[in-house]
């Protein structure tokens, strides 16, 4: 593997960790509350994460280990409120995005540069997918702190 895609890796990885060192200190409760102003909670934010990596690959491999049902549940446009069925748990949601990383290194890493005809947004390699999720993971991370520092507010009142 090239040091660049060894880099990638330990960037999925370390922001990944980062994630679940958040989720690691947020209850249960914490991870249900949907604060004023947002549409969803922690837990659909976590669902969404793990959702939009695999929808992305499968977009550009036309494969993917994701039940249908999240899509249904945790994806664009998608809210808790919503829900028709029994959803994962937080429990079972952060251990899927534990296990995540690792698992897309295994199946993918020797096929970061291998072309496939481009996704709606022009990309045409798993390691352009990766740096693409790898953002939009951060900006579910700054949301799920938004979520957390409202709920903390709120409570003061």
């Amino acid at each position: 593997m090239e040091k660049r895609h060894d880099l990638l890796f330990t960037q999925l990885e370390t922001y990944r960790s980062h994630i679940l060192d958040v989720l690691s200190s947020i209850t249960e409760e914490e991870a249900e509350g949907v604060p004023q102003g947002f549409n969803n909670n922690i837990r659909w934010n976590m669902g969404h994460i793990y959702l939009d990596q695999y929808l992305w690959i499968h977009a550009l491999t036309k494969d993917t280990d994701v039940p249908k049902e999240y899509n249904t549940w945790f994806g664009f446009s998608t809210s808790p409120a919503n829900f028709t069925s029994e959803t994962p748990t937080f429990a079972e949601l952060k251990e899927l995005l534990r296990k995540q990383p690792t698992h897309i290194k295994e199946m993918y890493g020797d096929r970061l540069e291998v072309e496939y005809p481009p996704t709606e947004m022009g990309m045409h390699t798993m390691e352009q997918v990766l740096i693409r999720t790898i953002f939009h993971e951060g900006m579910h991370l700054q949301t799920i702190l938004d979520i957390l520092k409202c709920l903390k507010v709120n409570s003061l009142k």
